[in-house]
């Protein structure tokens, strides 16, 4: 099967981590495409992502026809930019979130939702921990998901991972939130060092979320993703036990409570001469997950952005099943306005029931 053939629209640092990982698996990604904006970056976009550049999404998929384009744009200008790329009949993956504020998720669903042509690059529970941690769940080893507390990611990315362990659908939620202040040392930030050990002022905000079937805990202080003074937590409640992190509790037969863990097995360690890379991850000796680009030496954020790619390019192609649904991220960031909402306002805020919400 020829690979997977995209292209990006966009040219700040997400569009080129993407370029960046699918031209390092080959056999499955082809970046066709770029499409820049301002003609005077063309050449420079254009060999930093190892593809033909455009200044029009029009010229681009006429020239490449490629399976799917990836837009990677600002919010403010995403909604826009996917309904033209549907209207010339090209299916869509596109980076989170979808829209911004509620009137354009809304607007957006309006022009595109009914087409089924548009995915969201939603790759949190593509990650290799979370990835084990979920067939454990869908396993059955905790019993019934009834809570996911969640301490690492933002908003959307959150609300996600808190859907994706409960098995949620997009119905209402009702939302509320706290913000507080504490001082905090940034020893980075993106850009990577700071070189400043100084405590400056940090937001965390707290908020509960009831899904109905199931609740949500976010915990999220300004800058989590970089700061590494800050533990990344998940503890994913059910029936029959629990796991936090890489720990799972557990009613194992009548009167046993057993422990156990996720073991990853990485390469690359002491005299084992096979490569840097994750290989595995088991739980009591049976193998969970298996990483899908062994060999690449994938960070596991790499490993979620070319496994979101790879389920896309199938999709487009109709040998795979939908990765991400529009209406999924849509509803994330329905949720996550939310959050944001009752931070500011103190009340208890109930979303409401959307175009794109389960019908029952």
């Amino acid at each position: 099967m020829p690979p997977y053939k995209f292209a990006i629209v966009g040219n700040a640092w997400r569009a080129r981590l993407i370029a960046d990982v699918a031209r390092r698996v080959p056999d499955e990604l082809e970046v066709a495409g770029v499409v820049v904006r301002r003609p005077e970056a063309a050449a420079e976009a254009a060999q930093a992502m190892g593809a033909r550049a455009f200044t029009s999404v029009e010229e681009m998929v006429e020239a490449v026809a490629p399976d799917f384009v990836v837009t990677a744009v600002p919010r403010s200008v995403n909604p826009s930019l996917v309904e033209a790329v549907v209207d010339l009949g090209c299916p869509v993956l596109t980076e989170t979130p979808p829209a911004g504020p509620l009137d354009e998720l809304r607007a957006l669903w309006a022009r595109v939702g009914d087409r089924r042509m548009v995915q969201v690059a939603e790759q949190y529970l593509l990650y290799p921990n979370h990835a084990a941690r979920l067939q454990l769940v869908r396993r059955g080893v905790i019993g019934q998901p009834t809570s996911v507390q969640v301490s690492s990611t933002h908003g959307y990315h959150a609300v996600s991972i808190m859907r994706g362990f409960l098995g949620t659908g997009r119905g209402p939620a009702v939302v509320r939130a706290s913000v507080f202040e504490a001082p905090l040392v940034g020893p980075l930030t993106r850009e990577g060092w700071t070189d400043d050990d100084a405590a400056k002022p940090a937001r965390t905000t707290l908020a509960t979320i009831d899904f109905g079937a199931g609740s949500g805990l976010y915990d999220f202080t300004d800058n989590q993703w970089h700061n590494q003074l800050r533990m990344r937590r998940l503890v994913v409640r059910g029936s029959l036990g629990e796991i936090v992190d890489d720990s799972v509790v557990r009613l194992a037969a009548p009167r046993a409570i057993v422990r156990s863990s996720l073991q990853r097995y990485q390469l690359g360690y002491d005299l084992n001469l096979d490569g840097y890379d994750t290989e595995h991850i088991s739980f009591d000796g049976d193998v969970v997950y298996r990483n899908p680009f062994l060999g690449h030496r994938f960070m596991d954020e790499d490993i979620a952005i070319a496994g979101i790619l790879v389920a896309t390019g199938a999709w487009s192609r109709d040998s795979g099943p939908p990765p991400y649904p529009l209406a999924d991220g849509c509803q994330d960031q329905l949720v996550s306005l939310a959050i944001d909402e009752a931070a500011a306002s103190g009340r208890t805020i109930t979303t409401s029931t959307e175009a794109w919400s389960d019908r029952l």
